[in-house]
């Protein structure tokens, strides 16, 4: 017999609970049972959902029929129409490149990682001390990226090469001695890297020059410029010695960026070696699958110089407060927040459980293997090189890793059709030329196919190969002890191991993050991202290999179209950043299709999300603040002043709906309404959309445009900080203003002049299957009963925990929407306790903790979801309580402010090894109420110093001279 579970709150209800529907899959996702609803409805004074919606919805923008979505499936159901897609996806023998190629993902990678809730629902670790895992293989990962660029210092991943190059851009400006406003980019760069920086040029007044170094008029412009970017190896495959160029750049007060792939670096000269300031590049082929474009782990690196100007994610090492070494991330990894509108990038996520699973590949292989790997690649493309030549066909380039270029004049488009009908995508340069890329799958029966597609015969014997001096690489790297010491699989599955059980994520407990809308993940809804299907098929391939995925992402398109009320989507940005700097963007090209060039101020509440100032910024627009009122509601007199003083200027409003407080505000009709008077468009952050599904549509309630966050709403998983998702939804007269892309867009999705957004034509394609089987799933019905169950989960905690932190925004019936904020600033001020204090604490608890000091200072914003039962949700709030409990023992003296149960929070195992000088008890440490021994989580660190680590800034593993 199972002993009683004592961790659960004594008043739950044991009584069985309401039968549960076998094919109902909402049921299931669902946390709160019929016998717990009943219980938070009654402690609301509500005697349904559908009276809590009438309570707490405002009646102008309550939506008032259902979804129109398809009858909900079961999970079998689901599963079997994503194998009917599955089955019309014909994922071809990959050898087109262009950025993609063909990888192995290791099995215990795979399964450890990519399948592993443990790595794919943890959270972004802003609570190092309960993400000492992911951190870690962060940290390897920044090591890796630095070791094999041969610079000094790497971020924990970019969205992908293209947005990475386009950062490097305004990195390098921001950087330059140089103040042109000119950015050259040798010609020989990835088409769509090409586009993503053109269309993040055009707003920044950046003028892009995009020219031959290496033709007949070989060298640098004429003239001054601000930066360059050169591609190593280039588009067309060629591997060119860039030092002079470099040198000649700096010479004129230019920065230089390099486009590298670090695979073929373990051959190459590093781009450090060479003179490079800045490296970016794509970690896709370190074991993360084709994905149809994503999602993928970008990188960049640069020099000491400029690293306070890195944007995106920083892994440092400090120490904790016994002393030991603790990792965590630096403090400009959230810039955009404390800057906002004077932020050098809008990004907030990265691509973590991608970037982990590139960072897993290179520990398991080592330096031995990724050139072990890299030389395979490299002599089959020789081999394939000398046959085409023996054959009489001309190779364009004579040196080069792993693409050959061939020249076929007028044959190209045959070569390629031969090679189809053996299995095999190559890849067409107009009608002369085709590359073909080698991969890690690559076999000598692939070869032998190409190379009949080109009507010669492949011949295996081997060729003298290699890289010959200056190009080649003469310097050791990763020779960190991590990067040998995993070699067996037996070795790598206990590593992974031992760093998942470092952190906190949703499969030990609840993260009640506000704003981060942490939800289940469902197995069902995760398992298509792997099938080989989805996973093997490469963006650029002919649309048809897609047949099936586009059906799904035409299905998708129309759902969330119909869920949001707007009339159309794009689904290429990858993050909600880059969704929002889509959505910007539309409303500037509508306004200058119109004549309305002048038509550039953006006005952003005070509250907002530190990210729509920067976005705005970034789309060329000029943020000016609205102030908000003492009840966390936009100031609408104010706003009328800054809509009267900007009007004929005004551009658009971003308001995040509920708002960025937690509440429905009722003047969101009248806000539009003055906005558009003005001429005006309305954006809808899409932040808290998860109080909105089946209840209420941004497009209908007056918004113009929104993006979405499908790691958020629609269950793609938050993965330690990315993959995200973060599609742009529009009006119709904003639709042909949508992001573009120069390469495979003809299916669903087919936009006009914006640009794109993002490498990919459908950005993170492989996870959208996600979103899909959850809506799929869930039906209308469901999905308007998980809007109101977290919205009565919210309202319940706060109530619960009014009387002791008390709630600091709420509407005029006392009601918050489906997330609250507990003030913590007068428990500090009269105690010292600080809210980091009781963040630490929580984890003492097993809890994860809410958002801190966002959007207000000394605050926690807390957001259960619909996934959480009551007994989770009474366990959180029962810990909350007894922590309150700690901070009155402060407040009356009992404990000094400066060594307490919280201020020492949290407590490690080690820390209850030997003397023990503090004022409360080991027990009271790590085993207070409601935690049981036998599942005690305990943190690996103590608290950690992050000022010092911000002042000794340390973001990669020391070397050890012995691997070299």
């Amino acid at each position: 017999m199972s002993p009683i579970d004592h961790s659960r709150p004594a008043h739950s209800n044991f009584a069985d609970p309401s039968p549960l529907d076998p094919e109902n899959f909402a049921d299931r996702h669902i946390g709160i049972d019929v016998p717990g609803l009943a219980a938070i409805l009654h402690a609301l004074d509500q005697p349904s959902l559908d009276a809590l919606e009438h309570a707490v919805v405002p009646k102008a923008i309550r939506f008032g029929r259902a979804l129109d979505l398809p009858a909900p499936a079961t999970e079998t159901q689901t599963l079997a129409e994503l194998r009917g897609f599955a089955a019309r996806n014909n994922p071809l023998v990959q050898m087109i490149g262009m950025g993609y190629h063909d990888t192995i993902t290791p099995g215990v990678i795979k399964r450890n990682v990519l399948e592993n809730p443990a790595w794919y629902t943890a959270y972004t670790p802003y609570q190092p001390e309960i993400s000492q895992g992911r951190l870690e293989a962060l940290l390897n990962f920044q090591t890796a990226v630095s070791d094999l660029t041969g610079l000094d210092i790497a971020n924990a991943s970019m969205l992908d090469e293209a947005t990475a190059a386009a950062e490097a851009m305004t990195l390098m400006r921001r950087t330059a001695k140089s103040k042109s406003n000119r950015f050259v980019v040798d010609a020989d760069t990835l088409p769509q890297t090409i586009a993503v920086i053109r269309t993040r040029a055009e707003p920044l007044g950046i003028e892009v020059l995009v020219t031959d170094l290496y033709g007949a008029d070989a060298g640098l412009p004429i003239g001054d410029f601000f930066g360059l970017l050169l591609s190593y190896p280039g588009s067309s495959g060629a591997v060119r010695d860039q030092e002079s160029l470099i040198a000649e750049a700096h010479s004129r007060e230019a920065k230089v960026t390099v486009a590298a792939d670090l695979l073929a670096l373990t051959l190459l000269r590093a781009p450090g070696e060479i003179g490079a300031d800045v490296a970016v590049g794509s970690t896709q082929r370190f074991g993360v699958p084709l994905g149809f474009g994503g999602p993928h782990a970008g990188y960049m690196a640069v020099r000491t110089d400029v690293q306070r100007q890195l944007p995106g994610r920083l892994v440092g090492v400090s120490h904790d407060a016994a002393g030991n070494p603790a990792y965590r991330l630096a403090l400009q990894t959230r810039e955009q927040h404390i800057r906002r509108e004077k932020a050098t990038s809008n990004i907030c996520t990265a691509q973590v459980l991608l970037a982990v699973m590139a960072s897993m590949y290179t520990v398991y292989h080592g330096p031995e293997g990724l050139r072990r790997i890299a030389q395979k690649i490299h002599t089959q493309a020789r081999t394939l090189a000398k046959a085409l030549v023996d054959g009489g066909i001309t190779v364009e380039h004579a040196v080069f890793f792993d693409t050959v270029r061939a020249l076929v004049p007028g044959r190209a488009a045959r070569v390629v059709a031969a090679a189809r009908e053996a299995g095999i995508n190559l890849w067409a340069d107009g009608d002369d030329a085709v590359q073909v890329s080698v991969s890690e799958k690559t076999s000598a029966a692939h070869l032998d196919a190409v190379a009949a597609a080109f009507g010669v015969r492949h011949d295996p014997s081997p060729v003298v190969v290699g890289i010959s001096a200056p190009l080649a690489r003469t310097t050791p790297f990763l020779l960190h002890p991590v990067f040998h010491e995993h070699r067996s699989e037996t070795a790598m599955l206990r590593y992974l191991r031992r760093l998942s059980d470092m952190d906190l994520a949703l499969d030990r407990s609840m993260i009640p993050l506000g704003s981060c809308t942490m939800k289940l993940n469902a197995t069902t809804e995760m398992e298509a991202v792997t099938w080989p299907e989805f996973a093997g098929l490469h963006p650029f391939a002919p649309v048809e290999d897609a047949a099936g995925l586009l059906e799904l992402i035409d299905q998708l398109e129309r759902w969330l179209v119909e869920i949001t009320g707007y009339a159309a989507i794009s689904l290429q940005p990858n993050a909600g950043s880059q969704g929002e700097l889509a959505g910007l963007l539309a409303i500037r090209a509508y306004h200058r299709s119109r004549g309305d060039d002048h038509r550039t101020v953006c006005l952003i509440p005070a509250s907002a999300h530190g990210t729509n100032a920067a976005s705005a910024v970034m789309a060329g627009m000029k943020v000016v603040v609205v102030g908000t009122d003492t009840g966390g509601n936009i100031d609408m007199a104010d706003l009328s002043a800054k809509v009267e003083l900007h009007g004929k200027d005004l551009a658009a409003i971003m308001v995040t709906y509920p708002s960025t407080h937690g509440v429905f505000e009722d003047t969101i009709t009248e806000l539009a309404a003055l906005v558009h008077a003005a001429g005006g468009q309305v954006y809808v952050d899409g932040a808290n959309l998860n109080a909105l599904v089946g209840l209420a549509r941004p497009g209908e309630f007056g918004g113009d445009v929104s993006h979405l966050n499908l790691h958020k709403t629609f269950c793609i998983p938050h993965g330690g900080g990315g993959p995200g998702v973060g599609p742009v939804a529009v009006a119709a007269h904003l639709a042909p203003f949508l992001p573009s892309h120069s390469l495979g867009l003809d299916g669903p999705g087919t936009f006009g002049s914006v640009g794109a957004i993002s490498a990919a034509p459908w950005g993170s394609a492989s996870i959208l299957p996600i979103s899909w089987a959850y809506i799929r799933m869930m039906g209308a019905t469901g999905l308007r009963r998980a809007t109101l169950t977290a919205i009565a989960s919210a309202n319940y905690i706060a109530r619960r925990l009014d009387e002791h932190f008390p709630v600091l925004y709420t509407d005029a019936g006392g009601f918050v929407a489906h997330e609250c904020i507990l003030d913590l600033r007068p428990m500090t001020a009269a105690t010292g306790v600080t809210v980091d204090d009781v963040a630490k604490r929580l984890a003492d608890y097993g809890f994860h903790a809410p958002t801190m000091s966002f959007p207000v200072a000394g605050t926690l914003m807390v957001e259960p979801t619909e996934s959480e039962d009551l007994a989770e949700i009474n366990r959180f709030c029962e810990a909350m309580i007894a922590i309150k409990g700690e901070i009155d023992q402060v407040g009356a003296g009992v404990w000094p402010v400066t060594d307490n149960p919280l201020r020492g929070a949290p407590h490690t195992a080690e820390s209850l090894v030997g003397e023990w000088t503090h004022p409360y008890s080991r027990a009271e440490a790590v085993f207070p109420p409601g935690v049981v021994a036998a599942r005690k989580y305990f943190p690996a660190v103590a608290r950690i110093d992050g000022a010092f680590g911000d002042r000794n800034l340390v973001c990669s593993c020391p070397p050890v001279e012995a691997y070299a």
